[in-house]
């Protein structure tokens, strides 16, 4: 009779680590950064710092106004860009989003980094009714195919009866 280690070597557990092999036959890895490499520790503290408190009060689909700090020589302005957001991409400090806009008839798109310090501020301007993750069909749209159906909430009546 033959051992079930023999029959299914991914049960054999490695002389290494004592733990099995996955299904894929890589060997788990575990690291600990906080005891190996104290920088990773700084970059951590400093990542901490710069992201911000509640950044996030949009999602896919919304029509969005994202307050910009730019910077031209010595002056410094606020310039604002509308538009339908179609993307949220990573997490964390590297978190960004995709803003798209028609002007003068040419898709413009700007990806945002979200918790970047020159983002003053982003106001949602009216909610959409999606059910995708991203939004790249909108590129080829055009016209009322391009639009995106407003989210209507429908206030609770129990709420109503509360107040």
């Amino acid at each position: 009779k033959q051992s079930e280690s023999q029959i299914n070597p991914t049960l054999d557990p490695s002389p290494e680590t004592g733990m099995s092999v996955g299904e894929n036959g890589v060997k788990p890895v575990v690291k600990d950064t906080a005891d190996t490499d104290p920088e990773a520790n700084v970059a951590e503290i400093n990542e901490a710092e710069q992201l911000k408190e509640n950044p996030e009060n949009f999602r896919i689909g919304d029509t969005v106004k994202v307050h910009f700090k730019i910077i031209e020589g010595q002056t410094e302005r606020i310039q604002v860009f509308e538009g339908l957001v179609i993307a949220i991409n990573n997490s964390g400090i590297t978190k960004t989003f995709t803003v798209r806009k028609m002007s003068y008839g040419v898709g413009v798109e700007r990806i945002f980094p979200l918790h970047s310090p020159r983002i003053e501020k982003i106001d949602v301007v009216r909610r959409g009714r999606i059910r995708r993750a991203k939004l790249y069909y909108i590129r080829k749209r055009v016209g009322k195919a391009a639009k995106v159906p407003e989210l209507i909430r429908r206030k609770d009546s129990k709420k109503k009866a509360a107040v």
